[in-house]
């Protein structure tokens, strides 16, 4: 699920991918009609992949929040953020059960449903756990870092 260039701007609804960085501002294009939109420096933006919902014990990254619906619907589409608030609340207590109920408002759970659904309709969710593209190749970067390093300790000892 690839995230990282979708934002939330405050008082615009839906979704908007990053297009272009300008030196006023940037370029996003919406998710549900396609329009181009310029937005400046002053509007509140937010990066859904920056995003964190309270949990009881940590605050957990919304991507993880939009795999759990995905791998519970199947990669279909969520219940809709239109329905009543105590079917919202009991659906995401499925999804995320340790959600924490004092800090995490209906308002929330409907804001992320909405998102969930617009992104899958466009294809980018999925329930597959992100792999790195390179991670053995990483791997032994850091493993011969690693090596090097106690080499050099054990020389200036």
């Amino acid at each position: 699920m690839k995230i990282d260039k979708i934002l939330a701007i405050s008082g615009k609804p839906g979704l908007y991918e990053l297009k272009i960085q300008t030196r006023s501002g940037f370029v996003a294009e919406s998710l549900l009609d396609g329009k181009r939109i310029t937005v400046g420096l002053r509007s509140n933006v937010s990066l859904l992949s920056e995003i964190s919902m309270y949990t009881y014990t940590e605050e957990k990254p919304l991507v993880e929040v939009l795999r759990a619906i995905a791998q519970l619907e199947n990669e279909g589409p969520a219940l809709s953020h239109k329905e009543d608030n105590a079917k919202l609340i009991a659906y995401f207590e499925t999804v995320l059960p340790d959600y924490d109920q004092d800090r995490v408002y209906a308002s929330d759970i409907k804001k992320v449903l909405n998102w969930y659904n617009i992104l899958q309709a466009k294809g980018m969710v999925s329930k597959e756990e992100p792999t790195v593209e390179n991670a053995e190749e990483i791997k032994e970067q850091v493993v011969a870092a690693e090596k090097a390093k106690k080499k050099t300790t054990k020389k200036s000892e």
